[in-house]
């Protein structure tokens, strides 16, 4: 390879001199954002407003304050690593609320905000804060009081403009509430980010036009994601969605792309797609998906128990999956009972999954009450039975 004067340049070199680049733009960051912030800074520190990070001190008047300020030219502020103490704290238009994300399953680390407020809302309220960025921060709930939720968009109406905010490279854990409860969202997305042991759901949505990409929805009593109101145009692709007491749950909503996304040992159904708020579900695309051991925590022989649930729908197609069974941590009891169970549907394809292994009762369960142009065909599989070694 040849830079513009002619000189030969090495690979190697072209990715060390990339790493290298990365590193300082980090670095430049801190820097900048540590020093006086002054009139004309774009980057501000919760640090110079007061906040200790300390895991001791009650960092919301602080926080809030550098955000405030920030929102008055449209600036970010930077938590540098370290526990901040907080109840309730407000997003800001136009604002970006940057950390250093260090988290992994056991918890936060890096830029971390623990709730300390058991009467608090939420942790961190984004209601109104268009154009807003969270990135790289951890957000811990602690289990506290009833209800609370992680990230809170709390909009009365949908409003005259689109949100367009983004949470990229956050950790959502341990909220009573919902990790991520978006009302009235218009335009958003969720990107890398892990949002895991919430009491609620995951990300739970009334809105519309989102990507969530990347994503761990582990672990929460709810669904991974929850459409339960009005919903539509999300593209929900490479996340894994695994250990809620369902992976994915649509209620009446329509136009999304479900591709690539690994659901494993959710409790109940894999993806759930049911009728609500006098709506079907429609114009769905479920592709390239890999389902395993759905519905451990069901009943087994019901119908809870199954990898995918598609009722009340039109104009869905659910091509090209692979489904299996399996049980937890080999011990347990194995799931799921049934493959694919489906009902009332109309001008839908059901076609090329492979289901090898994919069930113990029954790989495809038609419950009838089709309307014109379903398509079933071409599912191979078989079945699975409990006495044998299953296939790896």
């Amino acid at each position: 390879m040849q830079d513009m004067a002619g000189n030969q340049i090495s690979r190697r070199a072209l990715a060390m001199g990339a790493f290298a680049g990365g590193a300082s733009l980090a670095l430049s960051v801190a820097g900048h954002a540590a020093s006086d912030p002054g009139p004309e800074s774009t980057w501000l520190d919760v640090h110079q407003f007061g906040a200790k990070g300390d895991g001791k001190s009650i960092d919301t008047a602080a926080i809030q304050a550098a955000i405030d300020a920030a929102s008055e030219k449209k600036a970010a502020v930077f938590f540098p690593p370290g526990q901040y103490l907080s109840a309730e704290i407000h997003a800001r238009p136009h604002v970006s609320l940057i950390g250093i994300p260090a988290w992994d399953y056991q918890g936060g680390a890096g830029s971390t905000i623990k709730l300390v407020d058991s009467k608090a809302t939420c942790l961190l309220n984004i209601t109104n804060a268009r154009g807003a960025t969270v990135a790289g921060l951890a957000m811990e709930g602690d289990q506290l009081g009833q209800g609370i939720h992680g990230i809170f968009l709390n909009k009365p109406d949908y409003g005259p403009h689109e949100d367009t905010f983004r949470i990229e490279r956050c950790q959502v854990t341990r909220f009573s509430g919902d990790g991520v409860r978006l009302t009235c969202a218009w335009a958003f997305s969720i990107r890398h980010s892990m949002v895991a042991f919430n009491q609620g759901d995951g990300v739970r949505l009334r809105g519309w036009d989102g990507f969530l990409l990347d994503n761990w929805l582990s672990g929460n009593r709810g669904a991974g994601f929850g459409a339960h109101d009005e919903n539509a145009s999300v593209t929900m692709t490479g996340n894994r969605i695994e250990w809620n007491h369902e992976g994915i749950l649509i209620v009446g909503g329509h136009g999304y792309n479900i591709t690539g996304n690994f659901l494993d040992r959710n409790g109940a159904c894999g993806i759930l797609l049911v009728a609500g708020h006098a709506e079907t579900c429609s114009q769905m695309a479920i592709t390239g998906n890999y389902f395993h051991i759905s519905g451990k925590n069901a009943v087994p022989a019901t119908y809870d128990s199954c990898q995918i649930r598609m009722e009340d729908s039109q104009g869905v197609t659910c091509v090209g999956n692979v489904l299996h069974i399996g049980r937890n941590d080999e011990k347990g009891t194995w799931s799921p009972s049934y493959g694919i169970v489906y009902k009332k549907l109309a001008n839908c394809v059901i076609a090329n999954n492979v289901l090898h292994q994919g069930a113990i009762k029954e790989l495809l369960a038609d419950l009838g009450g089709h309307g014109n142009g379903l398509v079933v065909k071409d599912n191979p599989g078989s079945l699975f039975n409990p006495g044998e070694e299953p296939d790896d």
